[in-house]
């Protein structure tokens, strides 16, 4: 970032001198006590999550002030492109430019979005003034005048908070609707757009609540207060002024009054797991305080009694841990309790929900939701049935048509100049509309979420003999009954459910396919039964739109797939399908056939084997020798050795498992001197935070990324248990439990613990609602360091539900912890 003068001694002479007035800190963003403003810091406004946000009283009120060419803009309109942010400290002032287009964003693995014949560029300038924060723009001329009255400036109002609050504008006044209302109103294109809920010059947000009032008041053109949630579900509520005809010095100028509770302070919050303890493991809360907290009281565990009321089992001094994020930590360790029952911490006024310490606590209601609900609501192809409730109808019998070529279409789907097959553009392609999941919001079939569901769940099986059975799987009738057991394990249908859609794209396209995905926007974005999406039937190009046969209709509405050239996502397949044949050996013997014999076939493929594709290769060759002890994949291992030590991190969990197999002295040596450096690595960053987690920061919250891990953990633990201990393992489950960042302690897993998400970003969102057993990512960093996790159905970057991990690393890292700690 661009400095201006010497930063770090202005900003914290200025900071102490005007604790109680907005100042730039080290990190390049405003503060004071109960407010932050972030300029352009996230990047990713297409979530809600960019451009100037504002943190009031706690709490993320406000998010994506900047330019937009729609008074509403959803996900796939342009985003202008923006430069690095200027501090000047002798101003008060944070500044970025910007610019139309930036179609980096239509890059391949993108969202293709289309800009219009327009390019300008602005400068976005923020001045902190006491309390409250002037938001001036600066274009560098003016806007061509066909343009005027589309362009404006808009800062999103995060919805959740506001429904059924108040607002004022000038003389009019309303409450802030819990559905989008009518009237519409047409553009000077024709386009239908959401009518203001009002005009004016000053707007006033939330008088009712004085932790979120806010006040707008805008010097140049009026304001509009709109609701973008018309065409957009997920859209926010939008405050917007248009860039007036030949404006370009201070064409918008806002000043922004937050009403900031005096001397606010964040709220204790301690952080437990929600499920709870098994009595031989360590137990510790951690309590989150505001940096500016300088009291310490006095924490306990108390003990629910069989009678009523409560037992003090524990009262200590927290132990101070330090500073991470914007808070500081202190702990709680009460390890040496073992006595069965349930507990809570309280800490002040603070009391957390109720949780088990047991020796039983993970073998029932923690890992079962996820194959008694969410692996059979998301199973494509199937009708899914729960008593008297229909999850889905049967969907997608049509799959599926071959994907154009020289498509780039949505969600990172790209079809190159040729189909890789014998099929054409537009064939219909047979035997895909069998097995495979629904990726869990948004309904297509990636091959490598296929591939890590069946591998996941196949070593499950296979670690912990999971001979789970609640459910009907009847792949002939194709209809699934929730808790209705048929004698077989449930976890050997799923992996045979997976298997069938990979192997169906394997051997009638004679290759795999990179995934299968609906072809309009209008149905990717489909809020509903999936049975909804297209019409069932197989597109005819000889029928008319409307016409159809039993088995055949005009409709265009088939799914599309495409196919790629990736060793990356061929690998996984290879790992999915060598373990599946293990586990599916006595239960389907011919599946399990096909499945060894297409990943021995797939492995033996012609492929850029560079060491850009090390590390899939090496998983793949570890999977083949486990399930065929063949020399050739050890002496693949053997060749790859280099590839293996340099790549220990991705690839020696699996090497692990195979490791008593390696006879060369030689690269034995090696790979221990690679192991203990891994372990070393490992737990340095376990002490980075308090959670005793490696945990990164991106858009989305890193949830899965660190269930994955304990699962690679389990099997470094199982196989080298003088290098690495069970810890890493039992935090990251701990985590997904409710041990983690920020003022939100629920359990990132469905249904699962006293307190979690039960508003997430699956199938029924629109619905808030949740599916038991799903696992979002969990708790986002906005950044630089405010841990957040809303209630809200659209913020797919936290409350996502996805497959190939997520929910089954968690059931693989419950069954892990349960047989760990029992053994």
């Amino acid at each position: 970032m661009k400095k201006i003068f010497s930063l770090a001694l202005v900003i914290g002479t200025f900071f102490i001198a005007h604790s109680q007035s907005l100042v730039i800190n080290e990190h390049e963003y405003f503060e004071m006590p109960g407010l932050n403003v972030m300029v352009f810091y996230d990047i990713y406004p297409e979530g809600h999550q960019g451009a100037i946000g504002i943190i009031q009283n706690g709490t993320r009120v406000a998010t994506n002030g900047d330019i937009r060419l729609e008074p509403t803009p959803g996900q796939w309109q342009p985003i202008p492109k923006t430069g690095d942010r200027q501090i000047f400290p002798e101003n008060n002032e944070i500044r970025v430019t910007c610019s139309f287009p930036d179609e980096s964003r239509h890059m391949k693995g993108f969202n293709p979005i289309f800009y219009p014949d327009l390019e300008f560029s602005y400068d976005v300038r923020v001045f902190g003034e006491g309390k409250n924060f002037r938001i001036v723009v600066d274009l560098e001329e003016p806007l061509p005048e066909e343009w005027i009255g589309k362009v404006g400036f808009n800062l999103e109002l995060f919805p959740g908070l506001l429904f059924g609050k108040t607002w004022y504008m000038d003389g009019s006044s309303g409450l802030f609707p819990t559905q989008p209302n009518g009237p519409m109103q047409q553009d000077a294109d024709g386009n239908w757009q959401a009518f203001p809920l009002a005009k004016g010059k000053m707007l006033t947000i939330a008088p009712d609540v004085p932790e979120q009032t806010l006040k707008i008041t805008s010097l140049k053109s009026e304001l509009q207060l709109l609701d973008g949630r018309f065409y957009h579900n997920n859209g926010w509520f939008v405050v917007r002024s248009e860039v007036p005809s030949g404006a370009s010095k201070t064409a918008i100028e806002w000043l922004v009054e937050p009403h900031v509770v005096p001397d606010f302070k964040h709220q204790p919050v301690v952080h437990t797991s929600q499920v709870g303890y098994h009595i031989n493991q360590q137990k510790i809360a951690t309590i989150e305080l505001d940096k500016a907290e300088t009291r310490l009281e006095k924490i306990s565990l108390i003990r629910l009694s069989e009678n009523g009321g409560f037992e003090t089992v524990k009262t200590a001094t927290p132990e101070e841990w330090g500073k991470y994020l914007r808070f500081n930590y202190y702990q709680f360790d009460f390890s040496e309790v073992k006595q069965p029952g349930l507990y809570q911490v309280v800490y002040g006024e603070y009391k957390t929900e109720p949780f088990k310490i047991d020796a039983n606590v993970y073998e029932r209601h923690v890992w079962q939701p996820t194959l008694e609900y969410f692996l059979p609501v998301q199973m494509c192809h199937m009708r899914i049935n729960e008593g008297y409730r229909v999850w889905h109808d049967l969907c997608h019998m049509d799959d599926a048509l071959m994907a154009p070529v020289d498509t780039n279409h949505f969600d990172g789907y790209v079809q190159g100049p040729s189909t890789l097959t014998d099929f054409e553009p537009y064939d219909q392609v047979p035997g895909l509309n069998i097995g495979g999941w629904h990726d869990a919001g948004d309904y297509d079939l990636r091959v490598e979420s296929q591939s890590g569901t069946v591998w996941t769940l196949a070593l499950a099986y296979e670690e912990f003999d999971v001979d789970w059975d609640q459910t009907t799987i009847d792949q002939q009738s194709r209809i699934v009954e929730i808790h209705l057991p048929d004698g077989k394990p449930d976890i050997l249908q799923q992996v045979e459910h997976g298997v069938l859609s990979i192997l169906g794209g394997y051997q009638n396209l004679g290759r795999l396919y990179r995934g299968i995905i609906c072809n309009h926007l209008r149905q990717y974005v489909l809020l509903g039964d999936a049975a909804s999406m297209t019409d069932g039937l197989k597109h005819n190009p000889e029928l008319a739109e409307n016409e159809r046969t039993g088995t055949e209709s005009g409709k265009t509405d088939d799914r599309w797939v495409f196919t790629e050239e990736h060793p990356g996502h061929e690998y996984t397949a290879i790992q999915a399908l060598a373990a599946a044949a293990r586990v599916l050996k006595g239960y389907n013997d011919t599946l399990a056939q096909q499945c060894l014999q297409a990943a021995e076939e797939l492995y033996a493929m012609e492929r850029d084997n560079s060491n850009r594709w090390a590390t899939s290769r090496i998983n793949a060759a570890v999977e083949l020798f486990v399930t065929t002890g063949s020399v050739k994949y050890k002496n693949d291992l053997l060749a790859m050795e280099d590839q293996i030590v340099t790549n220990i991190s991705s690839v020696g969990y699996m090497v692990a498992r195979v490791v008593n197999e390696m006879e060369n002295k030689e690269f034995l040596e090696k790979l221990m001197q690679a192991f203990t450096k891994l372990q070393d690595d490992l737990a340095a960053r376990q002490k980075e935070n308090p959670f005793g987690v490696p945990y990164n920061i991106r858009i989305w919250g890193d949830g899965w990324g660190i269930q994955r891990l304990g699962m690679q953990h389990y099997f470094l633990h199982k196989n080298l248990p003088q290098y690495f201990d069970n810890s890493l393992l039992l935090n990251a489950l701990h985590f997904v439990l409710g041990h983690h960042p920020g003022e939100n302690t629920s359990s990132f897993a469905s249904g699962v613990g006293s307190r979690s998400l039960l508003v997430a970003y699956g199938v029924n969102r629109a619905d808030w609602s949740f599916t038991p057993g799903g696992v979002a990512s969990g708790t986002g960093i906005i950044r630089p360091d405010f841990p957040e996790l809303k209630v809200w159905p659209f913020m797919w970057q936290q409350t996502e539900y996805v497959m190939g991990g997520g929910a089954t690393h968690f059931m693989f890292l419950a069954l892990a912890a349960n047989k760990l700690l029992q053994d």
